[in-house]
């Protein structure tokens, strides 16, 4: 029993944060023009885009409804991000901090993905 409540508290944290990522898709999307790669076409309509997806695994998290897909669905999202924004600007870049920046968003990325397969795995339990 103690295993499900710290189980839901720790997914009520992570939607709390996917929520708040997704809000600030919509209100900074000037912070995050640097980090739309240059092949994917469409521009800043990614930034809501993304912001969407965030706030609507936060709902899926939060009431409990259609976890395992929105799980799942962050995951790829996130190994996405991993592998085509952060790891290529980590590699390419060629100001300091921005290669820090991106290094530290690659492992945020893999983590939090990581952590989604598992409530994914594990949805019928929690």
């Amino acid at each position: 029993m103690k295993e499900q409540i710290i189980s839901r508290i720790a997914i009520v944290i992570l939607a709390v944060v996917l929520a708040a990522y997704g809000v600030y898709h919509f209100l900074k999307p000037a912070n995050l023009v640097n980090y739309i790669p240059s092949f994917l076409p469409g521009g800043d309509i990614w930034f809501y885009i993304v912001g969407v997806a965030f706030i609507l695994a936060a709902v899926a998290l939060l009431t409990h409804r259609q976890v395992k897909l929105a799980a799942y669905l962050l995951a790829v999202l996130l190994f996405l991000f991993a592998l085509t924004i952060h790891l290529p600007n980590y590699l390419h870049s060629g100001d300091v901090e921005m290669k820090s920046q991106s290094y530290i968003n690659f492992l945020k990325d893999l983590a939090i993905a990581a952590f989604a397969l598992y409530i994914a795995s594990n949805s019928g339990k929690l």
